[in-house]
């Protein structure tokens, strides 16, 4: 075969068969990673509904963090997200179609993920935690979590109970040093 023929047969193939099956891919892991998509499984609906009411959505920042910031790689990453995403939603699936999810606690749950949760995890948008001038014992924990270098300390270790709990209220993060210097956080605000 000559070359010119290899190369439109190649060209072809992609334009055929690996674009396309990159796309489905692609939409796939976007519509698969939504909050929305987590909850629809009845084992894990109550740990959204719990997401919703903490700080993680409701914020002074206006941020969301949502199921996939927190539980899997960043997506820039790309071999590592799809594979780690990929080998999480089998299990699930596995769990939830042969009886597995029946008996899913989500006690137990919370627990493996806190001891499995890496700081890179947290890092991804908490970034400039040593920026803390009206916080200084949060900038001293947060100054030995991050020059711990074998990981001695973790994220979860102070901040376990952020996310994944039921409350009658939802959660949100207080204002800013000024705002609470004015008054306003005696008033409540």
């Amino acid at each position: 075969m000559k070359r010119t023929t290899k190369s439109a047969l190649l060209v072809v193939f992609g334009i055929v068969i690996a674009f396309p099956l990159f796309s489905m891919t692609y939409y796939t892991m976007v519509r698969t990673s939504t909050p929305e998509f987590c909850g629809s499984c009845h084992e894990i609906r109550p740990a959204v509904m719990a997401w919703k009411t903490s700080t993680h959505v409701n914020n002074a920042q206006g941020f969301v963090a949502d199921c996939m910031d927190c539980h899997l790689p960043a997506p820039h990453d790309t071999v590592d997200f799809f594979f780690t995403k990929t080998a999480h939603g089998i299990k699930d699936v596995f769990a939830h179609f042969t009886g597995g999810a029946e008996s899913y606690d989500r006690q137990v749950m919370k627990e493996r993920i806190w001891a499995t949760m890496k700081n890179d995890q947290c890092m991804k948008c908490h970034r400039n935690l040593l920026h803390m001038p009206a916080k200084r014992g949060a900038m001293m924990a947060h100054r030995r979590v991050l020059y711990a270098g074998d990981n001695e300390y973790r994220c979860t270790d102070c901040h376990r109970d952020l996310v994944h709990n039921n409350r009658q209220f939802y959660d949100y993060k207080q204002f800013n040093a000024p705002y609470q210097a004015s008054g306003l956080r005696d008033l409540g605000i």
